[in-house]
């Protein structure tokens, strides 16, 4: 028996899934779905389900719908977009940004689209994760701030909303 009683690439050695799970805490990733042959191994942290989808969806790269970051503020001071009127839906983890489900569906959400809080209005897939990110608010999708199939940070603004009053 080799230390431990595991094989050197037993996927389910503790050192290597509390690897995983530093890892996921570093990334803020709520689930990590991981499969070697026969073994698999599924994390999951906090109360939110997230959607995964199967690991041969691999979106082809779209031109860019309707980004304008760089969109004339009325304040005349370009230092501050989220300023511009409504609110940001900002990325909750590093990942890849996509507009739709997969390359031959239409976008969830649009410029002049209507969302409420469980509406999603995009995916960001990490780590062959791929999560499905909702408004949290209801209100008018104004601006698309980010591109498609582009990697995403933490904390970076996504959407522009007009929130309804």
């Amino acid at each position: 028996m080799s230390n431990g009683g595991s094989p050197p690439n037993d996927i389910f050695d503790v050192k290597r899934v509390r690897r995983l799970v530093e890892l996921m805490k570093e990334h803020d990733l709520s689930e990590l779905d991981l499969k070697d042959g026969e073994q698999r191994v599924r994390l999951r942290r906090g109360a939110e389900p997230m959607v995964s989808y199967p690991m041969s969806y691999a979106p082809a790269p779209t031109a860019a719908a309707a980004t304008p970051s760089a969109a004339p503020s009325s304040g005349g001071t370009p230092a501050a977009p989220a300023v511009e009127s409504g609110v940001v839906i900002k990325s909750p983890m590093v990942g890849t940004f996509y507009l739709s489900a997969n390359p031959e569906s239409p976008p969830f959400v649009k410029v002049g689209d209507h969302v409420g809080p469980e509406t999603t209005v995009c995916i960001v897939e990490a780590m062959k994760v791929f999560n499905q990110i909702p408004a949290d608010m209801s209100g008018q999708i104004t601006a698309v701030l980010a591109e498609n199939g582009q990697p995403v940070e933490f904390g970076q603004p996504l959407f522009r909303v007009s929130p309804s009053k």
